[in-house]
């Protein structure tokens, strides 16, 4: 073993797993014999028998219906130990304006980027500007892993670290997997964009640490792209939705050609229903917000879905739930009326709410 794995990084490993998931049914069960399974997991690490085990698939509706796969938790402990050693060093590599799964930028820090490109281009909304958004068509579903392969070789130089790699990777949890949930919104996820229905060796399981870092790999090849070669200026990225800024629609259309034609390199479209090229003034929306002239808000969308849940849900969600969307809008810079909006569907549900800042919201009394 030349790469310094240790019994440590594996209890660091499951440290960073359990946070903010400690209660869940697998948390637990595997918590109970905590000290023997660690040893197991750890056995097999040192002797290479680890192989990932069975999956759990359901499906969600919203934003939009998909697939879901949920390793195992002992997967899902290796995920993040492999995670934890190589992040890093391939971070380094991401230009700043890449986001999602990368510590300290997440959604705020896109929306912030992003408007701050907008205000340096525009001279603080006095100039006019287009904006090129574009997302990826079946993005995870399409993600070849034979083209991510070499780009996690060049960067892991050790060879116990890439071989857990290579096993995490070319896993297929189509091989051995248990279907859950509801058979009705499972029914609704497109045929497309089911990796049941993917060709072999492509696809990412959507709901894993790993699919979400090596998506990033794989797209930083596009970042360097666009930001070196077509030279944008102004450019982010979150997860496969991508905008870019410039004062003339004619080199907006330009970067787009160029960057249809790239993409076949990383086995990867354009979703052409996505694309969009306006004057910025109309408002881009991006990561749930929408940033317009002076202020961003929350995408209407997003808190309508926000309030029906809020009236629907079940009373022992509502006060995690609702304090969860006070926290969402309030990144927004401009959020009163929304704040507002979902303290007034809190106190209908007979919770006290933060009069004075409308930040949070307090349980009911029994």
């Amino acid at each position: 073993m030349d790469a310094g794995y240790s019994l440590e990084k594996l209890v660091q490993a499951y440290f960073d797993c359990r946070r903010h998931k400690r209660t869940t049914a697998s948390a637990l069960r595997f918590e109970q014999r905590l000290e023997y399974n660690l040893m197991e997991l750890h056995e097999a690490m040192e002797d290479g028998s680890y192989r990932p085990g069975p999956s759990i698939c359901f499906a969600i509706s919203r934003p939009r219906p998909r697939e879901v796969w949920a390793a195992s938790f002992p997967d899902r402990i290796v995920h993040h130990m492999v995670y934890n050693q190589i992040a890093e060093r391939f971070h380094r590599r991401f230009i700043a304006d890449s986001c999602a799964c990368i510590p300290g930028r997440g959604t705020l820090y896109g929306a912030t980027r992003l408007e701050a490109k907008v205000r340096s281009l525009t001279q603080n909304w006095s100039r006019p500007a287009f904006y090129l958004k574009i997302d990826l068509a079946n993005f995870f579903v399409s993600i070849d892993k034979r083209v991510l392969w070499p780009l996690l070789v060049d960067q892991i130089h050790e060879r116990w670290w890439r071989g857990l790699t290579k096993i995490v990777l070319f896993h297929d949890p189509r091989e051995d997997y248990e279907l859950r949930g509801s058979a009705e919104t499972l029914a609704k996820v497109p045929e497309h964009k089911r990796l049941t229905n993917a060709d072999r060796y492509h696809g990412l399981p959507i709901g894993n640490l790993s699919s979400q870092f090596f998506a990033n790999v794989l797209l930083n090849e596009l970042d360097q792209h666009i930001k070196h070669y077509i030279r944008a200026r102004h450019y982010t990225r979150y997860v496969d939705d991508m905008v870019l800024l410039h004062e003339s629609p004619d080199w907006l259309n330009a970067a787009l050609a160029d960057i249809n034609a790239f993409l076949p390199s990383l086995g990867l479209a354009l979703n052409p229903r996505k694309t969009v090229l306006q004057p910025i003034h109309r408002g881009i929306d991006y990561v749930g917000q929408v940033i317009l002239p002076w202020r961003r808000v929350t995408r209407r969308r997003t808190l309508r879905q926000a309030l029906d849940r809020l009236e629907d849900m079940s009373d022992e969600d509502v006060y995690t739930s609702g304090n969860s969307y006070l926290g969402l809008v309030r990144q927004a810079s401009h959020s009163h009326h929304e704040q507002a909006l979902i303290c007034r569907a809190l106190l209908k549900r007979g919770h006290a709410v933060d009069g004075l800042h409308l930040e949070k919201a307090f349980r009911k009394r029994c």
